[in-house]
């Protein structure tokens, strides 16, 4: 047996993630870490501003209505959870005024900056004018924003339908691919995750995120994973498995494929190159459409695109979004072509909230301020730059098995073994929380929980990108 073959079955045979250490993100006592680090404690960047004194409840009684009030399925990170009372740019401030680098972005969502003053300004204003009426009469804000983001995509997708959310984008997609194509079944990536409502769940392929409910008509294909994955960086051997399952598992005939360019929650996994062409192709030959969930990868966010798909040279049938498209404002959407969209008209569709005056006007002014501000650039220079160093910490930690991604979202995945690839569970918890004491924020995600994810406001600088690798050093060293 060969050392590849049998590290594959000894990482197979790895006990399932326990709901309690993935799902909550709850950190859990570990062995005794060392106290004294050799590196110097970083100190966070100059900012010129202040914040006001907060006088609102503490911590302990906000987590004491939580647990009365709010259903026990909400989570929260760190030992001890952290009450955020203001945002600024990159970064948050506590209840007693201390300042955080926000390396996380409300998960992907704050693209411009916590409260930029230009959409800070568009809501209100247009709050104060008509905060709601309906799509059933004419406003002018749903319409500029419709026709501002058909100038970002390529092709003929120019016709939009806004939704509330990532989940609720994902959901409308698969309901309209199944009306045009007539069939059911879906073509969706092992660790890739789409929401968590009924159809989206069924596309969601991660156990940890996935109810014992009925989730119908959905192939899960081999994740192309550069790192983790059988082919390594071999797009075109991994996208064999899209025409194999197609040719095996369904009647010749589907609906759609729907694949994240970078799998956010599944821990930043940019698929391997060549892997979209292909699997492209061989859905289109049964019939199907392409489905690009940019939920967390669009707006910007890789800086060498705008859009993650852009990257492997693929146009895609159907585009969905969210997150950085509000900054924060809950929206969402889905453009397609007008050929496509016309399969929600054979009977009534309609979302209450979709599309109202507020959220459409907020999504207008996110899209100028990444104009105005060049902050496609500054992902990509700063996040290549912040890419550099987390690599240059790769070589002097072996718990660091892997750096990856693009622009302003990277992952940095933890191994307690680099040649068996083993999930060091209990570190990554460990670093978030040190790393909190030190002043950084920084996400978790991947089916073992042992990813970073690092998805900051895009307005990040380079010495927030070295304060936050001086603090992840720092750590690291004291272990």
């Amino acid at each position: 047996m060969t050392g590849f073959l049998k590290a594959t079955l000894l990482l197979r045979r790895s006990p399932p993630p326990s709901r309690f250490l993935f799902h909550r993100g709850v950190s859990l006592p570990v062995t005794e870490w060392a106290k004294d680090a050799s590196a110097a404690k970083p100190v966070l960047p100059k900012f010129d501003y202040t914040p006001p004194a907060y006088s609102g409840p503490s911590a302990d009684e906000i987590l004491a209505k939580r647990r009365e009030y709010l259903n026990p399925s909400i989570f929260h990170f760190y030992k001890t959870p952290l009450n955020v009372v203001e945002g600024k740019r990159q970064y948050l401030f506590d209840e007693k005024g201390r300042r955080y680098l926000d390396a996380f972005g409300g998960i992907a969502t704050v693209c411009c900056g916590h409260c930029h003053p230009d959409v800070v300004a568009a809501i209100v204003e247009q709050t104060k004018r008509l905060q709601h009426s309906t799509v059933l009469y004419l406003n002018h804000a749903i319409a500029d924003f419709a026709e501002a983001l058909a100038s970002k995509l390529p092709g003929n997708l120019k016709v939009a339908f806004f939704t509330n959310s990532g989940t609720e984008a994902n959901e409308l997609a698969i309901l309209m691919a199944r009306l045009y194509t007539g069939c059911h079944d879906i073509i969706s990536l092992r660790n890739s995750y789409h929401g968590n409502a009924g159809g989206t769940m069924g596309t969601t392929a991660q156990s940890i995120w996935k109810f014992n409910v009925i989730q119908s008509g959905v192939h899960h294909v081999v994740n192309p994973d550069p790192y983790r994955g059988v082919f390594g960086s071999d797009g075109e051997k991994y996208a064999r498995d899209v025409e194999d399952t197609i040719n095996f598992g369904t009647s010749g005939n589907v609906a759609a494929f729907v694949y994240e360019a970078i799998q956010g929650v599944g821990g930043i996994v940019e698929l391997a190159p060549g892997y979209l062409p292909a699997a492209y192709d061989s859905v289109k030959k049964a019939g199907g459409l392409c489905i690009a969930d940019e939920v967390q990868a669009g707006f910007a966010r890789t800086g060498s695109h705008f859009w993650g798909f852009e990257a492997q040279g693929v146009v895609p049938d159907i585009v969905t979004m969210a997150k950085g498209i509000g900054n924060g404002y809950p929206l969402g959407a889905v453009v397609t072509t007008p050929e496509i969209a016309k399969a929600l008209t054979r009977r009534s569709y309609f979302n209450t909230f979709g599309g109202n005056p507020v959220s459409t006007a907020a999504g207008l002014a996110v899209l100028k301020v990444i104009e105005k501000e060049k902050l496609q650039e500054n992902a990509f220079i700063v996040g290549s730059y912040l890419k550099e160093r987390l690599n240059a910490l790769k070589d002097k930690y072996e718990l660091i098995g892997d750096v990856r991604g693009r622009g302003m979202l990277l992952g940095v995945e933890l191994v307690t073994d680099r040649q068996l690839k083993t999930p060091a569970k209990n570190e990554t918890l460990h670093v978030m929380d040190q790393m909190k004491e030190l002043g950084v924020l920084i996400g978790k995600g991947g089916y073992y929980g042992n990813v970073f994810r690092i998805t900051p406001p895009l307005c990040f600088t380079k010495e927030d990108a070295d304060f936050l690798v001086d603090a992840m050093d720092h750590t690291l060293s004291a272990m």
